[in-house]
């Protein structure tokens, strides 16, 4: 095993965080749209997603390891060593490459997570509020199962979720 194999798997890594912030992406639509009903599949998606990218850096990690004994650094070398110990030629731009597109991606997800939590309590906050004012406000019947007339106000509730 050598620089061709970990090429590959830092390439696999990368379409592995792309695809994370689509699904990341993909939820915050969902978020914002107030499509909950498909929320907990998009969720789902994501962390099968994040399992993947996990198994994919374990392989890395490996990969570098042998790598990096090979380039005349230490076994937990992190990409970042690696570039600057790689040997003259085209190794340093492929695998600086790799660096700079993987920390662009992971700022990317970073972004996503962030708004994505942000939107998911508002939500939250929201749902409690509106649960909290039907609560004090559901007097619809008295003691004597007649119509109380004190909660003449109309209400909305939203359907479209």
């Amino acid at each position: 095993m050598g620089a061709n194999e970990l090429s590959a798997l830092l390439w696999r890594e990368r379409e592995l965080l792309e695809l994370l912030v689509f699904k990341l992406d993909e939820e915050q639509l969902l978020l914002t749209n107030g499509k909950t009903r498909w929320l907990q599949q998009g969720t789902r998606e994501v962390e099968q997603v994040l399992g993947h990218v996990r198994e994919a850096g374990l392989a890395r990690s490996v990969e570098v390891a042998a790598v990096a004994l090979g380039w005349g650094t230490t076994e937990d070398a992190t990409l970042r060593e690696l570039v600057a110990h790689a040997p003259a030629g085209p190794w340093t731009e492929i695998m600086a490459a790799h660096l700079k597109a993987m920390g662009e991606l992971t700022s990317q997800i970073k972004e996503l997570r962030d708004a994505n939590e942000q939107l998911l309590r508002s939500a939250a906050r929201s749902s409690q509020e509106t649960l909290a004012d039907v609560r004090t406000n559901s007097h619809t019947y008295d003691a004597h199962g007649t119509a109380d007339l004190r909660t003449t106000g109309s209400r909305l509730f939203d359907q479209t979720v």
